[in-house]
């Protein structure tokens, strides 16, 4: 037991060290490119930050555990939106955004939750269903270059660092190191969960809906508790919102196409609609009508310590 929670420990470290070079390097790899910055931010950053959930999700599909995978994945949605925000907002307070990129991005959050439930519902995943999602991705990809060609005054939210970027050996070793670093990680955190999950009784999905999917929120809650004490909303919020997209479209897409990802009736009945409510949660926020204050933020905080507690005392099984 102590050996497998050392390997848990020392997955979600090495996933946190990989992801944090991965996304450092590919960044000023897309400024020294030329790449858009608002580009940047939407698509490389939130796939970056979305790397250890993606290795997680293939290494346990391959290892014949895919409620880990889709565990990981709901669970890590939910994270986002209850923790990740919830805490910043606690400590700080996050005034409300009403830029409309962000209104718009969150509709698609929204739009793209609705469409995994209703595949969940159609499950278990397979090639057809991964398909969809993959399409889905590129759509939201190409609205997104569409958005960028439009108002290029968005590029001034993520400074521009074409100037300072990396030497290219460096930038190809952070990537390299990265790319090497998260399928380790996410090796080394698969197998002590699974064996964690088998010695306590609880199911793979629990472990994947909480441990895991906190595990490899951290770097959306290193990155928004930034931004909250620098008053930075859109990174904030567009943190949350593109991870999650990229969650549901790129991780469960690919995981998808690489085996079948049955959908336990526990994660029908109850973690597809917490993860749904969650997200809605942000409507009046997004919209500007309300703000994510301190008791706002200790009562996202309060209910995700609830949902975890709930988790654990029913094994997963609701």
């Amino acid at each position: 037991m102590v050996w497998d929670a050392a390997l848990v420990v020392a997955g979600l470290a090495v996933l946190l060290v990989a992801g944090d070079m991965l996304v450092r390097g590919a960044v000023d790899a897309s400024l020294k490119l030329g790449v858009p910055a608002v580009l940047v931010g939407l698509s490389v950053v939130a796939f970056g930050t979305s790397a250890p959930e993606l290795v997680v999700a293939v290494n346990a599909v391959l290892a014949g555990v895919p409620g880990l995978a889709l565990g990981n994945v709901v669970g890590s949605n939910t994270a986002n939106v209850l923790l990740v925000l919830g805490a910043p907002a606690l400590l700080f307070g996050i005034c409300p955004a009403a830029d409309r990129d962000t209104r718009r991005n969150f509709v698609i959050m929204l739009a793209v939750s609705v469409l995994f439930i209703a595949l969940c519902m159609a499950g278990p995943f397979r090639g057809p269903h991964a398909l969809v999602l993959l399409g889905a991705l590129a759509a939201v990809l190409a609205e997104w270059w569409r958005s960028a060609g439009r108002h290029r005054g968005l590029a001034a939210k993520i400074p521009e660092r074409a100037d300072r970027a990396l030497r290219w050996p460096l930038v190809l070793m952070l990537v390299g190191v990265g790319l090497v670093g998260l399928p380790l990680g996410a090796e080394m955190l698969v197998r002590g969960s699974v064996s964690m999950a088998t010695a306590f009784g609880v199911s793979e999905t629990a472990i994947g809906l909480t441990i895991v999917a906190a595990g490899t929120s951290l770097p959306e809650l290193a990155t928004t508790l930034m931004a909250a004490r620098r008053r930075e909303v859109g990174v904030a919020l567009g943190n949350v919102i593109g991870s999650n997209i990229f969650n549901l479209l790129a991780v469960i897409g690919i995981a998808g196409l690489v085996g079948p990802l049955p959908v336990p009736d526990g994660m029908l009945r109850v973690d597809l609609w917490v993860m749904l409510a969650a997200s809605a949660v942000l409507a009046p926020v997004i919209a500007g009508r309300v703000t994510l204050s301190r008791p706002l933020g200790l009562g996202l905080t309060a209910a995700y310590a609830a949902y975890v507690t709930l988790l654990f005392i029913n094994g997963g099984l609701w």
